[in-house]
């Protein structure tokens, strides 16, 4: 089981990055909820999403909701869903922690309950950064972060609209070579642009993301 820690931004490029994300809080976007999928059963793939900053829809309906449609059409294996269920909000003081406790604790209870379930994990905005703190990334250091015996269980990591992007946060060297960060032009939140609609136009990374979950099957 991993070790709760006190969750504390201590580095300054971090403390900058997750500044970049309270834009992100006021972009939004004015898309409607999408389908609604459960993780139930234990299907072959399961894609766990964590959502961002006040990020509408059920698994988000900017990424999760569009891009779960996409990734549960185009792979070879069966799929489930899950939503990551922190506040991602800002706002509250322990958001980015409680979604790596929601993540992580998800990743562990499902790797026990189902021993051949393999994971994607998917982090948008806030989500992104969550998502670099349940990997373990030095740009998070604190949260909850997954068991090493867990690595190999994740196929892919799919990273959208990334703060630490900004700043030059990675992934753990674990996880490069299975991570694809997508990054829209003009983005404010992980390029540094002028056009806050960017932050939630990803539909362009869909077909590449499944194409990378595929490959790594």
């Amino acid at each position: 089981m991993a070790d709760r820690k006190a969750f504390h931004i201590v580095a300054r490029h971090t403390a900058r990055a997750l500044s970049v994300v309270l834009l992100a809080a006021g972009i939004g976007t004015a898309m409607s909820p999408g389908s609604q999928a459960w993780a139930r059963g234990c299907a072959t793939l399961d894609i766990v999403i964590a959502r961002g900053t006040v990020e509408p829809g059920y698994l988000g309906a900017a990424i999760g909701d569009p891009l779960y449609a996409v990734l549960s059409a185009q792979l070879p294996v069966d799929t489930s869903a899950h939503r990551v269920e922190y506040p991602a909000d800002l706002l509250v003081a322990t958001s980015i922690s409680d979604g790596t406790r929601a993540m992580a604790g998800h990743l562990i209870d499902r790797a026990a309950a189902c021993p051949d379930q393999r994971f994607v994990l998917v982090g948008y905005s806030q989500g992104a950064v969550v998502t670099h703190g349940v990997l373990g990334s030095a740009a998070i250091p604190g949260g909850w972060s997954l068991p090493h015996e867990l690595s190999s269980r994740i196929v892919a990591v799919l990273l959208f609209g990334d703060p630490l992007r900004l700043v030059g946060g990675t992934v753990p060297p674990l996880y490069t070579d299975r991570t694809a960060n997508y990054c829209a032009a003009g983005d404010p939140v992980c390029a540094g642009g002028v056009f806050p609609a960017a932050h939630g136009s990803y539909e362009w990374a869909f077909a590449a993301a499944a194409g990378q979950v595929s490959a790594r099957l």
